[in-house]
């Protein structure tokens, strides 16, 4: 007996399923054959042409990732477009491609929840709970809120940020002495939630890919904000979906690798 994309799929349907996608998603299978046997497979955050190219030398025909590959429908498939590229690439390759993005989320012991138990809080509450009736509407939804056990200052908030997310730096606004009573996290990309946070009380909410005029806003009402970058709120959780593919393979009795990405980095340096 084979293991499948199939079975890949059923088992990422146990831990995140697609019932809880926001409207505007798209997960499941991107790219290849629900029939199609697995040999090894390589977790990413982004199926970008790196990855493509280290599921190649690693002999990986199927790429888990949390950002999904076809987010916006193509016009056209060509190598034109870097989208066609991949896609052709994949294809010529025999490669699939899985994504499991606001369903993975927005489940319980999702990449909200993990990034959360990192940052060691691990009593906290949804900020947008789930929409889908009978099924999840207290702990499934987008965003975490907390209230810290030992409140701190800004200052210290952020380094500890740093620390428990494995990243260099952040980006944030606020008093460096401000004391932070109530944290918000959105992963990702969370200015949309901002508002929300803040009617649960957050005085501090921690996401990626901020701009302007939302922390300006935010920082004149007393709120701090801590960017950690989109790469940085996610990547921190991969690992913990690389172990759980693992180990749920092998309780099925399957031996497939379940390989790390190595070359899927955030796209931004800093000096």
């Amino acid at each position: 007996m084979y293991l499948r994309v199939q079975d890949i799929h059923d088992i990422l349907e146990k831990r995140a399923p697609s019932i809880l996608k926001e409207s505007y998603d798209n997960v499941g299978l991107m790219v290849g054959d629900m029939k199609c046997e697995v040999g090894s497979i390589l977790v990413a955050l982004d199926c970008t042409l790196e990855v493509i190219e280290e599921a190649l030398r690693n002999n990986c025909n199927l790429i888990f990732t949390h950002h999904p590959l076809l987010f916006k429908r193509p016009y056209t498939i060509t190598t034109d477009t870097l989208i066609g590229k991949k896609i052709i690439e994949l294809i010529r390759n025999n490669i699939n491609v899985y994504s499991s993005h606001t369903n993975l989320d927005s489940v319980k012991g999702g990449i909200n929840d993990i990034i959360m138990e990192k940052l060691g809080l691990t009593n906290h509450d949804v900020i947008e709970p789930s929409r889908i009736k009978n099924y999840g509407e207290n702990d499934c939804g987008i965003g975490r809120i907390a209230s810290l056990t030992e409140p701190m200052t800004l200052a210290r908030f952020c380094n500890e940020v740093k620390k428990c997310l494995n990243i260099s730096s952040v980006r944030y606004s606020g008093n460096e002495l401000k004391i932070i009573n109530k944290v918000a996290l959105i992963n990702g990309s969370g200015q949309d939630y901002f508002d929300a946070a803040k009617a649960l009380g957050a005085d501090c909410v921690i996401t990626g890919d901020t701009t302007y005029h939302y922390v300006s806003d935010f920082q004149e009402q007393g709120i701090a904000v801590i960017d950690a970058g989109h790469f940085g709120t996610e990547w921190p959780a991969m690992e913990i979906i690389a172990n759980f593919l693992r180990h749920e393979i092998k309780v099925r009795g399957f031996e497939n690798t379940v390989i790390l990405s190595k070359v899927n980095k955030s796209p931004y340096k800093y000096k």
